[in-house]
């Protein structure tokens, strides 16, 4: 029985969508940490693109920010032509970009129904499918896609939301099937209600709703998030592919 060359993480370049804040800054900086190389995509936010890089380089690593729709598939194609200009072929990919457009559904335009659903959903579609080919040549490849809690449970003013982010599992679980063969994997990480620049501003009442309905108690941080992720990139991940990891809490247990 065959098993796969060993290679440092030197020698895989990362990319992540959505890093210039929040989850997605710490996923880039503890991809950075582990030795990748990277690059990471970034929709309109260069003051925090540029405060993600920095940080990454005081850490000692190397970053490439790139500004780019995940959207737009040509915006896709150009980002990752400069990443593997900077670096090589593109070996690890962790989709995180996402947004929000609440509302309930009766009152939901179609405007905000495809903003949600081509950024959160499609735009992870063309992350992989520009990813896949040189995955597939280098016989190695890590793919994750961040969901949230909220495709299993649901929530009230985000079907577009929830609808994108639950479809991450379907394709996702496709992806892992396809690639298989060739020593790629393709997982999901789930997380619940997290600490972010977001919900600084919520109300203190709305925090201790939040923080009942989590079995542990309390809201989650960006770093933990991070964490699982990084190990899902690793070589120690190399036996774990289509799975849906959730780093909630506890919040959507059972489902």
């Amino acid at each position: 029985m065959g098993c796969a060359v060993s290679a440092s993480s030197a020698d895989r370049v990362a990319f992540v969508t959505g890093g210039s804040r929040g989850i997605g800054r710490e996923i880039v900086l503890a991809l950075a940490r582990a030795g990748h190389p990277l690059g990471f995509c970034y929709s309109a936010d260069s003051d925090g693109a540029r405060e993600t890089r920095e940080v990454v380089e005081q850490a000692g690593g190397k970053a490439v920010a790139v500004r780019a729709d995940v959207a737009d598939a040509d915006a896709v194609d150009a980002a990752f032509r400069e990443v593997e200009s900077a670096f090589g072929p593109v070996t690890v990919l962790v989709n995180n970009a996402g947004i929000t457009r609440d509302g309930l559904v009766v009152r939901m335009s179609d405007e905000h129904w495809r903003a949600v659903v081509d950024t959160n959903l499609t735009g992870a579609f063309h992350t992989i499918r520009r990813a896949a080919p040189g995955m597939m040549k280098a016989r190695y490849g890590r793919i994750v896609n961040v969901s949230s809690a909220s495709a299993h449970i649901g929530q009230a003013g985000q079907a577009n939301y929830a609808a994108a982010k639950a479809g991450l599992v379907g394709l996702t679980r496709s992806v892992a099937r396809e690639l298989a063969r060739r020593n790629i994997t393709c997982n999901v990480v789930a997380p619940g209600p997290i600490v972010t620049s977001m919900t600084d501003d919520l109300t203190d009442d709305w925090r201790a709703q939040v923080e009942a309905a989590v079995p542990l108690g309390r809201l989650g941080t960006a770093d933990e998030c991070a964490a699982v992720i990084a190990f899902l990139c690793s070589e120690s991940a190399a036996y774990v592919t289509g799975a849906v990891v959730p780093v909630d809490g506890g919040l959507a247990m059972g489902h």
